[in-house]
């Protein structure tokens, strides 16, 4: 049984983290740590968590405590999951873990001689619906794969949240144009060689609010924007010379449709469903996370990948910036 440690009271965890730990096969909800003493306890009571903890370098001291979860401000996520690392913790850290890829070397470091295992929070990555999808591409259903195009998209101006935060590592970029980035990498199991992208900024908040991105793959090229203030949307489409995917519902499972991968074929006149019921992304990370700690068959994402696709946003503004053409 892992015993885990929420660093921090935020709303992620709340509702989501907190309740696939304790769906979760293998797992067990240890403690919640904040600043505020007060909040962690009333956090810890709700969740009927056995302690609480009122600093997260308590947190991080106690031995009952095996593998933390962080969800932090996007700028605090390195300095934390490395002082988690060095305390012996194995750390599954949210999304994204750093804001630029060279932050990302000394945690590789300090894993390697530490010995745990440290995860970026990439739930996608275990939701059987991107199973399908990459054994799909991988078989050839739809010929060719030409062409991916994605949207993620949502409204939200409000000058207390965080994704306004430029201080905090606030951006549509970090806080969904990873998702797009990531399932398109890990569907095709291939690597952007460029990136060309115009970025928008908010006048007040300074943080990027609107981005279109075009991605070079080797043979394969991808489009797609993302904004924090605009409808909500979600899409994701792999188009082949012999028909085309798309997804109800890629990143935010159980929204709208619900989840469903779709396989249409060249003349339309065939449509293929798979559809995903009562799916819980997030446990399914919990779970896979649980039996990579114990050491059985399982791959976690690794920060090797987590480098791989900061590269891809830390292009992506480098091309908003100079309006050329950059590589990843």
């Amino acid at each position: 049984m892992l015993n885990f440690g929420i660093m921090s009271t935020a709303k992620i965890g709340r509702d989501h983290l907190v309740p696939a730990i304790q769906q979760a096969d293998g797992a067990r909800l240890e403690g919640v740590a904040s600043r505020d003493g007060g909040r962690a306890a009333k956090m810890a009571d709700h969740f009927n968590a056995p302690q609480s903890f009122d600093s997260y370098e308590a947190m991080l001291e106690s031995k009952d405590i095996h593998a933390v979860y962080i969800p932090l401000p996007t700028s605090q996520h390195v300095e934390w999951a490395h002082k988690a690392i060095l305390a012996g913790k194995h750390v599954l850290v949210e999304k994204p873990l750093a804001l630029k890829a060279s932050e990302i070397n000394k945690l590789i470091k300090a894993r390697d001689k530490a010995g745990v295992i440290v995860s970026e929070a990439y739930m996608v990555t275990y939701h059987p619906q991107w199973l399908k999808v990459r054994e799909l591409l991988k078989k050839g259903t739809i010929g060719t794969l030409r062409h991916i195009d994605a949207s993620f998209t949502y409204f939200n101006t409000d000058a207390g949240n965080m994704r306004n935060q430029v201080e905090l590592g606030g951006g549509a970029l970090p806080d969904i144009g990873v998702y797009p980035t990531v399932c398109a990498r890990f569907a095709t199991g291939l690597e952007p060689v460029s990136a060309t992208a115009s970025v928008e900024y908010d006048p007040t908040f300074k943080t990027d609010r609107y981005a279109n991105i075009q991605l070079e793959f080797e043979k394969v090229n991808m489009s797609f924007y993302v904004s924090t203030q605009m409808a909500n949307r979600q899409t994701m489409v792999f188009h082949g010379d012999k028909g085309f995917i798309e997804l109800s519902a890629p990143f935010n499972s159980n929204l709208y449709e619900g989840d469903e991968v779709r396989v249409h074929n060249a003349k339309h006149s065939d449509t293929r469903i798979y559809r995903f019921t009562g799916v819980n992304q997030y446990r399914l990370e919990i779970e896979a996370f649980c039996r990579a700690v114990a050491g059985k068959k399982q791959t976690c994402f690794t920060l090797e990948e987590s480098i791989l696709n900061q590269k891809v946003i830390d292009a992506i503004y480098k091309s908003g910036k100079s309006g050329k053409r950059v590589k990843v």
